[in-house]
């Protein structure tokens, strides 16, 4: 194949993105103006949560592993519904989307938001996301609560 493609991420954890309180998904496109600062919701951050959401395949890993076994599903989800757009092929556009969201207290993934890139790439960022499954919920004091999390994906042609 004459251009190759190579699909980077990180995933990392951010601690301020404020959301509403609707269960349904939401998808918000924001531009360079927009702020994601506002009323505080009581969703918990990914990275300070006392049991963070438990990807699909990942139930029966040590407690102290699931945070490995997590990052790896998120990889292999990314690389098995990753499709370059080919608009943005074309046009050879490259780009780091950051794509926010909440795990919800029943495990679903809403109010997804993306961040930086090109419109072309952001899309294809939030259609990956959409795809992600069901997880068990985070847990905080005992309860189920709804957790925020970042993804960065890196869209590279080579």
């Amino acid at each position: 194949m004459k251009n190759t493609l190579l699909l980077c991420f990180t995933l990392f954890f951010i601690n301020t993105f404020s959301q509403n309180e609707n269960t349904n998904t939401d998808v918000v496109i924001l531009t360079k103006n927009d702020s994601l600062s506002g009323e505080k919701t009581g969703d918990i951050p990914f990275a300070i949560i006392e049991e963070a959401p438990i990807f699909s395949g990942c139930e029966d890993i040590e407690r102290n592993k699931r945070m490995d076994c997590f990052q790896k599903k998120m990889g292999e989800h990314i690389n098995a519904t990753f499709r370059y757009p080919p608009k943005a092929r074309k046009k050879n556009i490259e780009g780091r989307v950051l794509v926010l969201f909440i795990i919800n207290k029943d495990g679903e993934i809403n109010k997804i938001e993306t961040r930086g890139g090109d419109p072309i790439l952001q899309t294809e960022a939030l259609r990956i996301v959409r795809l992600l499954p069901k997880m068990k919920p985070g847990m905080q004091k005992g309860k189920p609560v709804n957790v925020k999390y970042a993804l960065p994906i890196i869209f590279k042609l080579n």
